[in-house]
């Protein structure tokens, strides 16, 4: 039962009371702590470095770029103070040009002045020579006009007097073709006339009474004079 309740206390005491009882244990746990203890540093340490490498790094490129930024910016500006001499060189060029452009003009703009009182001469003498033109231009015009109205006329005319031919030619060829046609449907009438009186004939010869006939030569007699009067009419 002793040994029981000496097994209980040693498992309450806390884990310093058992160190402080063992120096050497106290010994490698501080070793071993100062070896964590300087892990931990050198770890922090390099951790610190390796960010501030990384942000010299970036001062260095930053700087590095500012460096280019600047250069380009003194290229520009170099450029620019080119530009600038190019330009007052070329402004330079330009009024010493119009200065004798300028000259140049003044002479030519005498010069133009005695042009100009020159042609103004020629262009009146030429406006008379135009109004002399235009003036024989419209005789002509009128006469031309005059020309063509007279063979338009002639020309009617004789168009006028085609047509009337024509016409003529076509009521005569129309009244040809009529007078044809009567004479033909005479000769038919005749040709059934002279047939009938041979039927008429062949009766007779049959024994048919003369009033028959008599009739029959009526009838006939008759319908050849309503048609030859048919025809006068038409004509």
């Amino acid at each position: 039962m002793a040994k029981k309740k000496k097994k209980n206390k040693n498992r309450k005491n806390p884990k310093g009371l058992a160190l402080e009882k063992n120096p050497q244990s106290i010994t490698k746990f501080y070793k071993e702590y100062k070896k964590q203890k300087e892990v931990d540093n050198l770890r922090k340490i390099k951790l610190e470095e390796r960010e501030e490498s990384k942000r010299l790094i970036q001062e260095k490129k930053d700087l590095k770029l500012r460096e280019e930024k600047l250069i380009l910016k003194e290229e520009e500006i170099k450029q620019k103070e080119n530009e600038i001499k190019l330009k007052i060189e070329e402004q330079r060029k330009i009024d010493e040009d119009l200065r004798l452009k300028d000259t140049d003009l003044r002479r030519k703009d005498l010069d133009l002045t005695k042009k100009e009182k020159d042609l103004n001469l020629k262009k009146e003498e030429q406006n008379r020579k135009d109004v002399d033109l235009k003036v024989r231009e419209e005789e002509q015009k009128q006469k031309q006009r005059k020309e063509n109205r007279k063979k338009y006329r002639e020309h009617k005319l004789k168009e006028l007097e085609v047509i009337k031919i024509k016409n003529n030619e076509e009521i005569k060829l129309k009244e040809w073709e009529s007078k044809f046609d009567q004479e033909m449907k005479l000769k038919e009438e005749r040709e059934l006339m002279k047939i009938e009186r041979l039927a008429l004939k062949e009766k007779q010869k049959q024994g048919l009474l003369d009033q028959e006939k008599n009739q029959l030569e009526e009838e006939l007699t008759s319908r050849l004079e309503s048609f030859e009067i048919k025809q006068t009419k038409k004509n």
